[in-house]
């Protein structure tokens, strides 16, 4: 501070800190780093989204925001100080009408008075020591942190099923994929072994075009999904708020671990204060009942304390106007009381009582509107849970019937046509299985967002 004394001086330095605001640069929001180079498991993707999916950094922000807005309610408490600084050139001096001191009886005096340079440079002081508006701020502080800090989990709440959503569908497209290759697999082999039968005429020409005909259609089926999947990875990506010129994500998986995660507990009681959509209702309450109580309350009167020091420079040369000095102080306290505000303080505390009875109607709704949807996604879950259960059992089936019938055809028992039957079977039931596995994970994720318990900490 010394240095920057000797090098500025008083003046330059007081200039330096009014223009440093002016001279600070905003900052910037850092980029999203780029996607890890080895696959992701579903907790890491949840990790990277929870840090830097957009609509989380921007909540994040918001807190940051309101903790700063609520600072600047609360510095209303602390003394304000002012500096102060006039200078006056007066070209006629003011006039004065004066008794004659000398001769009470004679016509009153007309003097002009005052110099012609007059200068006040002074600091003013003021401190609250009640006020409604501060009271009020210095309330709900805790409330605003925790109305923003519940913000900030709803959206979590929605980057955690949107991105494992999203992560299951791109994990059963690829065992979609591996299905479609191992299909593919079997009925090249068996167009290779028809044409091989068709050429030494154990076989005739339609066996040999209906095994060309199902490894074409398989063929393009597989195209298909894997044009799909490059979608569903965008998708995921932008989810996980990913740049756009990151490398491709690569997920890692494990498919038992997969079916193992379809078990929920069907029992567990709905309780609506673990959602936060009645958190954040709650939480408005709070801060509506600081509202009735703040109207309630605008009788009681302000006051504050209060000093001034100024030093008054006068002389009718400019050049010795800042030489000698008369100053002067004072100090006290203002009151202030309203005694009649035409009703408003009354019609503002009827407004703020009729909000408080639209929030509470408006929990009402939101615990009627939890409710449906927790007995709809539970009963999405379990049918599509049953559902599962039956793919398993039909997949298993088709993969054994297709099993025989292809020895059956083998050995010429049955016809080429049963076996183009039996092998759209098993793929068809390999395809539903995960489509089923897919929807249980889904109604799953859905039953834990309408309990409430959801994690969001990875």
């Amino acid at each position: 501070m010394n240095q920057l004394l000797r090098a500025f001086g008083l003046p330059g330095l007081s200039l330096l800190l009014l223009l440093l605001p002016l001279l600070s640069r905003a900052q910037v929001a850092a980029p999203a780093p780029p996607l890890p180079g080895q696959p992701l498991s579903l907790a890491e993707c949840l990790q990277y989204a929870l840090q830097n999916q957009p609509l989380v950094r921007q909540a994040r922000l918001d807190e940051a925001i309101g903790e700063r807005q609520i600072r600047v309610g609360l510095s209303a408490w602390l003394p304000q100080v002012q500096g102060t600084g006039t200078y006056t050139r007066n070209f006629q001096l003011p006039v004065a009408v004066l008794p004659n001191f000398t001769d009470p009886s004679a016509p009153a005096q007309i003097r002009r008075i005052g110099l012609q340079n007059v200068s006040n440079l002074g600091l003013q002081g003021n401190q609250v020591l009640y006020n409604a508006d501060v009271l009020r701020t210095a309330r709900s502080a805790r409330y605003v942190r925790q109305q923003n800090g519940q913000n900030t989990v709803s959206y979590q709440i929605d980057v955690v099923r949107d991105v494992s959503k999203a992560f299951y569908d791109i994990l059963l497209t690829n065992e979609q994929l591996r299905v479609l290759d191992e299909a593919i697999t079997r009925q090249q082999k068996q167009l290779k072994d028809a044409f091989a039968q068709y050429e030494v005429g154990l076989k005739d020409k339609i066996d040999y075009k209906r095994a060309e005909i199902a490894v074409k259609n398989a063929v393009t089926d597989r195209k298909s999904t894997a044009e799909n999947l490059k979608g569903k990875y965008a998708a995921l990506r932008q989810l996980m708020g990913a740049p756009p010129e990151a490398a491709p994500v690569t997920l890692t998986y494990d498919t038992l671990q997969l079916a193992r995660e379809t078990m929920l507990d069907t029992l567990e009681p709905l309780a609506f204060e673990r959602r936060i959509e009645i958190q954040q209702l709650l939480t408005q309450q709070q801060l509506q009942r600081l509202d009735v109580d703040y109207y309630r309350l605008g009788f009681l009167p302000t006051l504050s304390a209060f000093g001034n020091y100024v030093k008054v420079y006068q002389n009718n040369d400019f050049a010795e106007l800042y030489k000698q000095a008369f100053p002067t102080s004072q100090a006290g306290l203002q009151l202030g009381l309203p005694i009649f505000t035409g009703t408003r303080r009354l019609q503002n505390l009827k407004i703020a009582n009729l909000r408080q009875d639209r929030l509470s109607l408006q929990v009402l709704d939101t615990k009627n509107q939890i409710s449906t949807e927790y007995e709809q996604a539970l009963a999405r879950y379990k049918g599509n849970f049953l559902d599962l259960q039956a793919q398993r059992q039909n997949r298993d089936d088709a993969r054994e019937i297709y099993k025989i019938i292809k020895l059956q055809y083998d050995e010429g028992i049955k016809t080429y046509l049963e076996v183009i039957v039996a092998e759209n079977d098993l793929r068809t039931s390999q395809l539903n299985y995960y489509n089923a596995l897919y929807a249980v994970l889904a109604a799953k994720l859905d039953v834990q967002r309408a309990l409430g318990t959801l994690p969001v900490a990875y």
